[in-house]
C-alpha cells in the first residue's frame, strides 16, 4: 500500500458548500486531486499509489452526493482504507440553508437530489449525517468568503513553511505573441539589443558576454531597481488576495537576448529577497535561434 508518509484527505460535504473551492486550495499545496472519484474505485486508486515509481504523498479525492448510487459504496470503501492501514482524514463543509439557497440561486444551478431547492438541500444535509459524524474537520462557510476559506484550508494543511504563492518568471519574444498566462507584462526592448552586434548575435541571454552586456548598461541597473522594488510592493498583496500562482512575462524582440538576461536576474531577486516559490522559464529562446540560422542552399 502507500507509505505511512502518504496524506490522503476525503473532501466532502453539502453541495454548495464550497468543495470546489477547497480542492483548488489543495491542488494549489502540491495535492494531487481527484474530483468526484466513486468510492468502489478506492481500492484500485490506492493499489494504483504503490506502483513502483509513483511518488505522490498527498492526495485529496473529492467524493459527494453527486456520485448518486455509487455514493453509498462509500462506507465500504472507508472500511477497505481502514484495513488497509492507510490513514485518512475527512474534510466536512457545511453550511447554512439560507446561505446554500442564496449560492445556488446566483449560480442558476439545479440541486442533483431534487428540483425543489429547500427540499434538495434538507434531503442531502440528512443523508450526509453520518459521514459528517466522521469527519475528521468541520468547516462551516456560511460567513466565509471563498479567500478565507483557502486561508483556512492552508492553515489546515499547508505544509510548515510552505509558501503560498508560486511565482513563474517567463521570458518571451514579441514577434511570437505575449504569454496567454501573464499577470504582468514587462517590455525590455527599450534596451539596447545584442542582436545588432555580430560577436552577440548566435549567443543567448544564458551566455555570460550576453549578460555583462546587457547588465552593464546604466539603464538596466536602473530599470532593475525599480522594477524590483514594485515586486516588492505588488506581490504581497497578490498574496492577501488570495492568488497562487503569479506569472511575470519580460519581452524582447526575439526573445533570445535581453529578455532571458533581465528574466534571470528578476528570478535570483525574488529567490533570495523573498520566501516564495520561484521558478525561471524561457519560452522562445531556442526557437529565435533557429529562426536567425541561415537556411541551406
Amino acid at each position: 500500500m502507500p507509505t505511512e508518509s502518504t496524506k490522503l484527505v476525503i473532501v466532502t460535504g453539502l453541495s454548495g458548500a464550497g468543495k470546489t473551492q477547497a480542492v483548488r486550495c489543495l491542488e494549489d499545496l502540491g495535492f494531487f486531486c481527484v474530483d468526484n472519484l466513486p468510492p468502489d474505485l478506492i481500492p484500485g486508486f490506492a493499489e494504483l499509489l504503490r506502483q513502483p515509481g509513483v511518488e505522490v504523498k498527498r492526495v485529496a479525492l473529492v467524493m459527494d452526493i453527486r456520485g448518486g448510487t455509487f455514493f453509498n459504496a462509500l462506507f465500504k470503501a472507508l472500511s477497505f482504507l481502514e484495513q488497509s492501514d492507510l490513514h485518512y482524514e475527512i474534510l466536512f463543509l457545511e453550511a447554512g440553508d439560507e446561505a446554500l439557497v442564496r449560492r445556488y440561486k446566483e449560480t442558476r444551478r439545479r440541486h442533483p437530489l431534487s428540483p425543489d431547492l429547500l427540499e434538495g438541500i434538507r434531503a442531502e444535509r440528512k443523508r450526509m449525517e453520518e459521514l459528517r459524524g466522521r469527519a475528521s474537520k468541520i468547516i462551516d462557510t456560511s460567513e466565509l468568503t471563498p479567500q478565507q476559506l483557502r486561508e483556512q484550508i492552508r492553515e489546515l494543511y499547508g505544509e510548515e513553511n510552505q509558501s503560498p504563492l508560486v511565482i513563474t518568471v517567463v521570458s518571451f519574444g514579441y514577434k511570437y505573441g505575449i504569454p496567454l498566462d501573464a499577470d504582468l507584462v514587462m517590455d525590455v526592448r527599450f534596451l539596447p539589443n545584442p542582436h545588432y552586434l555580430p560577436e552577440l548575435r548566435d549567443a543567448t541571454g544564458q551566455d555570460q558576454v550576453v549578460k555583462d552586456y546587457v547588465l552593464g548598461t546604466p539603464a538596466t541597473q536602473e530599470f532593475l531597481g525599480r522594477f524590483t522594488d514594485l515586486l516588492r510592493f505588488l506581490v504581497p498583496y497578490y498574496v492577501s488576495e488570495g492568488k497562487s500562482h503569479l506569472v511575470i512575462a519580460i519581452g524582447c524582440t526575439g526573445g533570445q537576448h535581453r529578455s532571458v538576461v533581465l528574466a534571470e536576474s528578476i528570478g535570483s531577486f525574488l529567490e533570495q529577497n523573498t520566501h516564495y516559490r520561484v521558478s525561471v522559464k524561457h519560452r522562445d529562446v531556442w526557437r529565435s535561434m533557429s529562426a536567425n540560422r541561415p537556411k541551406d542552399g
